[in-house]
């Protein structure tokens, strides 16, 4: 497998495993961006003539599309969040929906939902061309489909969570003085706390010391089961159940 992969990178001139850069995601704006990128998507083998028909792509098992009519069964598509957007009563929606779809047809291909973020925003490249020409400016990046307030936002929203996480690791505490701190607080041992007894105050102190390593700290619920000698099943129980800093006054 390993000399195919290397043989192919040099055939392809590509590198890294097979399948590396093979898919794309993209932060999606929902209005009107959501819609009009799911309904592109959607026509792709209509338009790439893989099918003939919205009859046949109705029946189609290789896009999402078949799923939203409900010819094809597929629990794992999330589907009421297209559906939504044209009527609460989901038959009326699937209409809605599927005539949303044939009125896309005739459009073809849509360079501004495929090139880069700018292009893509404006609707092209002669929008582009027109703003350079009156000095205009607009946030833009490839990996957001969406309005240039909506793009500034979503980069301020993840600055943000990355000053969150920096600050959270300036804070975290290695297991043994988190387990040192809770049971000092509640006036228990360490091994008390490892013991697996079931009295009150040693639960309390365990599930306290689960909900700071998980919830607060982010460590892995395996690494804390290690440390505990109990299952990660049991600790990720302790650390998701109602909060104790809501519960006690310690």
């Amino acid at each position: 497998m390993t000399g195919y992969v290397v043989n192919f990178n040099r055939r392809h001139k590509r590198f890294g495993h097979l399948f590396q850069n093979r898919y794309k995601s993209i932060v999606c704006e929902d209005d009107p961006y959501l819609l009009e990128l799911t309904r592109y998507i959607h026509l792709n083998p209509l338009h790439r003539k893989i099918v003939r028909g919205m009859e046949a792509l109705k029946n189609y098992p290789w896009t999402g599309h078949s799923a939203l009519m409900g010819t094809i069964t597929r629990d794992w598509q999330e589907k009421e969040t297209i559906l939504s957007y044209f009527s609460s009563k989901k038959k009326r929606a699937m209409t809605l929906y599927e005539t949303f779809v044939y009125e896309g047809v005739p459009l073809g291909e849509r360079s501004e939902l495929v090139g880069g973020g700018l292009i893509r925003s404006l609707g092209g490249w002669s929008e582009v061309v027109s703003m350079r020409r009156k000095d205009m400016r607009m946030a833009s990046d490839e990996r957001v489909l969406g309005s240039s307030e909506f793009v500034l936002d979503v980069f301020s929203e993840a600055e943000q969570r990355v000053k969150e996480t920096l600050k959270l690791a300036g804070e975290i505490k290695p297991l043994e003085e988190l387990a040192k701190e809770v049971t000092n607080e509640l006036g228990i041992s360490a091994e008390d706390l490892k013991s697996g007894g079931r009295q009150r105050l040693i639960s309390r102190a365990r599930k306290m010391f689960c909900q700071r390593a998980v919830k607060e700290m982010r460590y892995p619920g395996a690494e804390v089961a290690r440390f505990l000698g109990v299952t990660t099943s049991a600790v990720n129980r302790l650390a998701h159940s109602v909060y104790l800093d809501q519960v006690y006054t310690v």
